[in-house]
């Protein structure tokens, strides 16, 4: 999410393969060099895909003077370009072989930051290693299960929404998705980034049993109850 004031990342932690292979993974990796940049990847999809993806930019670190890398990119476009270009690299060495078996290859990554020098800048990257960019009227990306939680975030968030009510707001959107598929869960991962200032501001875990967490949700879920008993009934029905 890309806010005037700066960026939220969020991602849930659970995977599966069907419901007796259900697992938890972190789903999103952070390059962090304060003063410099900070760079924010989210994945979803095949997680042999995403974590070779990761892999691959992570060991860009070591490579030879001259290879255009996470650490010296000059643009988050070039990023973007990057974790394009390591997805397509996966799919040309294990996606014939993971369609050939029946199984399902395609991965998306959400890429964010800022890199000294220009604004910060979001991109959701495709399975394909394409890319686009938010904009002023859609300032937020969503990977994986989407459409549970999508509602809220449409309804409310703006570039202008503060930071506190567009965390709340990502909160209830997982939790709406949580409700509704057994493919989502906790722990979720959150992290906010001040705008310009090229260092993580606030990194977060939210478990099971997480105070605020358990309170939005009982909240959030009573409330709309309490609004849905105040509607009329349609007098049509009679």
């Amino acid at each position: 999410m890309k806010l005037d004031s700066g960026m939220i990342f969020a991602s849930d932690s659970r995977t599966n393969a069907g419901v007796d292979h259900i697992a938890t993974f972190c789903k999103m990796r952070v390059y962090d060099k304060p003063d410099d940049r900070l760079i924010v990847i989210l994945s979803s999809g095949n997680l042999s895909m995403t974590q070779g993806v990761i892999n691959i930019l992570d060991r860009h670190k070591y490579a030879a003077e001259g290879i255009d890398t996470i650490w010296n990119a000059q643009s988050m476009f070039d990023v973007a370009d990057l974790a394009g270009e390591a997805l397509r690299e996966m799919q040309r060495k294990d996606g014939r072989a993971l369609a050939q078996s029946g199984i399902e290859a395609a991965a998306n990554l959400i890429v964010g930051g800022q890199i000294r020098g220009e604004q910060p800048r979001l991109f959701h990257v495709y399975p394909e290693g394409n890319f686009i960019e938010t904009s002023e009227e859609t300032p937020y990306f969503q990977l994986g299960e989407s459409k549970y939680g999508k509602p809220i975030l449409d309804r409310v968030v703006t570039t202008g929404t503060p930071q506190k009510e567009a965390a709340k707001c990502v909160l209830i959107s997982f939790d709406s998705t949580i409700k509704s598929n057994i493919s989502v869960g906790l722990p979720i991962d959150m992290l906010w980034y001040p705008s310009n200032s090229l260092r993580i501001g606030v990194q977060q875990r939210i478990r099971e049993g997480d105070p605020y967490f358990s309170m939005l949700r009982q909240r959030w879920g009573g409330g709309l109850r309490r609004v849905f008993g105040e509607l009329p009934d349609p007098d049509w029905m009679e």
